[in-house]
């Protein structure tokens, strides 16, 4: 599926669940013809009780609902919280079941890291916030900072169809030949309200999202920002992001520095000394676990969405952003990033960094040479074709319910 920039649309940013998870349940409410959902994570929280109620009421009233989840983040689901979704007519997937192996998860890679919703393919929501508790304040210190998007407009069209597709084809296994790599689609004309949508898969656009990254460092002439929750990039990103900043580019990153993961923090750190003596500077957000992936650059160009700058979102993970040439946004996305960095923030300066003795300079080499290996080492990774995997009916009888669902209406849907 080949995408291309769109012109007219309408684009507002959401931060954290408490801008997001509003919004996204008035619409599925307000739903008349369809309810399209993607997520990595659904818990069964108040946030995931809350769109359990809005998507039974929606296909209780006739619109047509399709929930895909992962069958690694959303493993712990109940049958009864699945079961009560099903009956009221709610087609839900997940997406590569795998049994646990002594009380352990098994399906780490390749996973549906994509977070879209989709309204009457009118409106649709893309970013990085999961149907969680954790994405909002009072969840407490360990609550993530996060984005999404909120769209209008001709870019809904290609949003729309691409789940849709989805819906219909799993992937087919990693190929050693025949595999055919995309180039990003370029705006000749950069204007405002438009848009790109943009994924990543382990088939014919398995770089796309990190080949528009690479652009945008090499194209920027004054200012790059990227909040991103876990960096650790490819060598090839690493280079023109240090690059930019040579060249005389403002160049600023904002990294975990509390994050959900030590080894997160771990992994930043070794790259400190490739960026910041080049004139990257990196800032820590302090105040809770930055769970983000945005980025902007110069006046017009931004991006939101699920994809990380590691090796699993960058070589693995199923995601998908959009990207937006549009000096409004780029300027809200913008006061939003300097308030963080100047509120909650701690700059990492020289003194920071750490001292570049023989067994610092053992690390970084064998991490460099990790980074710029990995997506073809991956290709030994096991390469089984994921499945989208139905969730049936209860075998209880529709009549035995205190609650009956009209069984006809149900098989329509399941």
């Amino acid at each position: 599926m080949n995408l291309q920039w769109r012109d007219g649309n309408r684009i507002q940013l959401l931060e954290n669940g408490e801008e997001y998870f509003p919004r996204v349940f008035e619409a599925i409410s307000q739903a008349k013809r369809e309810v399209l959902l993607e997520t990595f994570i659904l818990f069964e929280d108040k946030i995931g009780n809350e769109l359990h109620r809005v998507l039974i009421d929606a296909a209780k009233r006739g619109v047509h609902v399709e929930v895909t989840v992962d069958g690694y983040g959303s493993a712990e689901l109940t049958k009864e919280f699945l079961d009560e979704l099903v009956l009221a007519g709610v087609r839900f997937r997940f997406y590569d079941p795998r049994p646990l192996f002594m009380g352990r998860r098994t399906n780490l890679f390749r996973r549906l890291h994509r977070k879209i919703v989709v309204i009457d393919a009118q409106i649709a929501f893309v970013g990085g916030i999961n149907f969680s508790a954790d994405h909002v304040g009072d969840f407490g210190p360990t609550a993530k900072q996060d984005y999404a998007v909120e769209v209008e407009g001709p870019i809904v069209a290609d949003i729309h169809r691409f789940t849709l597709e989805a819906l219909g084809n799993s992937e087919e296994p990693r190929r050693w030949w025949g595999r055919r790599r995309n180039e990003p689609a370029r705006n000749a004309f950069p204007g405002d309200a438009q848009a790109l949508f943009v994924y990543r898969d382990n088939e014919e656009h398995r770089t796309d999202i990190e080949q528009h990254y690479i652009e945008m460092m090499r194209s920027a002439k004054r200012e790059i920002i990227i909040a991103n929750a876990y960096f650790f990039p490819g060598y090839r990103l690493l280079r023109e992001l240090r690059n930019a900043a040579r060249r005389g580019v403002k160049v600023r990153l904002i990294v975990q520095g509390e994050p959900d993961m030590p080894i997160v923090k771990v992994g930043a750190r070794m790259l400190y000394n490739y960026l910041v003596p080049e004139g990257v500077e990196v800032y820590e957000y302090c105040r809770r676990p930055l769970h983000g992936k945005v980025a902007l650059m110069d006046d017009y160009w931004a991006t939101v969405g699920s994809s990380n700058l590691d090796p699993l979102s960058l070589s693995l993970n199923l995601e998908s952003n959009l990207i937006f040439h549009d000096r409004a946004f780029n300027q809200v996305l913008r006061g939003r990033l300097e308030q963080l960095m100047s509120q909650h923030c701690q700059h990492v300066d020289m003194t920071k960094v750490p001292r570049k003795t023989a067994w610092h300079l053992a690390k970084t080499l064998l991490v460099f040479h990790f980074l710029r290996h990995f997506p073809a080492w991956v290709g030994w990774l096991p390469a089984h074709t994921p499945k989208l995997a139905l969730v049936e009916p209860p075998a209880q009888s529709y009549l035995e319910r205190s609650d009956p669902v009209d069984p006809e209406r149900a098989r329509t849907h399941t």
